[in-house]
């Protein structure tokens, strides 16, 4: 069974934690000191779930540590620092993600999932972008699923090369703009809309479900949703 390491000093949090990771099907180990947790990290782990504010110090000052020795897993950051700025810098200094307390539970399920589906992708010869039956090649800049080759015009592969290198997360119009369309403003035009409809429309037809809407905020590039857990 694949495992979910739990860096978290408070009882009740931990354990409402561990509770969703086991609604995942995954198993949770707990630890409760920062020392305890930058030791087992080093183990094989999907995600890392670390509590900012722990004995022994600050769980963000210490990512770069868990890296240094070893550590693989995703790391999603627990705060009750929540303002903007403190986000920035737990991903400034290597979180994957970072989420505020308090939290909705099915928020943390969410991110959860989310870093799962981005733990996924394979990266062969700084070439192929797999997702399961989903290929992106990026040197012959072509798509394949199931095998079949999908025909996706220039701008829709910059697109869903895009998507794929920021599988799990949300993307919003804007950041689709500024990185793909080079727009640091927004025209005012449906582009972003066109294109993604069209690029979903043609990898649904090859039989991949791989983007999906997050109303009012943009898109999620999830194409092994279902496949995760």
């Amino acid at each position: 069974m694949d495992r979910i390491l739990i860096v978290e000093d408070d009882s009740e949090t931990a354990e409402a934690v561990a509770a969703e990771v086991r609604g995942l099907g995954l198993e949770p180990v707990i630890k409760t000191t920062l020392d305890e947790g930058i030791a087992a990290s080093a183990l094989d782990f999907r995600v890392i779930v670390l509590d900012r504010m722990l004995p022994g110090g600050d769980g963000v000052e210490a990512i770069a540590r868990m890296r240094a020795g070893g550590a693989r897993g995703l790391i999603l950051v627990l705060s009750a620092l929540g303002r903007a700025a403190n986000r920035v810098e737990g991903l400034e200094k290597g979180a994957d993600d970072y989420l505020p307390k308090p939290f909705e539970p099915e928020e943390l399920r969410a991110r959860l999932r989310a870093l799962l589906r981005r733990g996924t992708m394979q990266v062969l010869d700084n070439d192929l972008l797999a997702f399961g039956d989903l290929e992106i090649r990026l040197k012959a800049r072509t798509v394949h699923v199931k095998r079949g080759h999908v025909a996706v015009s220039p701008k829709e592969f910059e697109l869903l090369t895009y998507f794929a290198r920021n599988a799990g997360q949300v993307v919003t119009r804007m950041q689709l703009l500024e990185n793909v369309w080079k727009l640091h403003f927004d025209p005012g035009t449906n582009v972003v809309d066109v294109h993604v409809g069209r690029l979903r429309r043609k990898l649904e037809e090859a039989g991949s479900q791989a983007i999906q809407t997050a109303r009012g905020e943009g898109y999620v590039f999830a194409p092994l949703a279902g496949a995760v857990i």
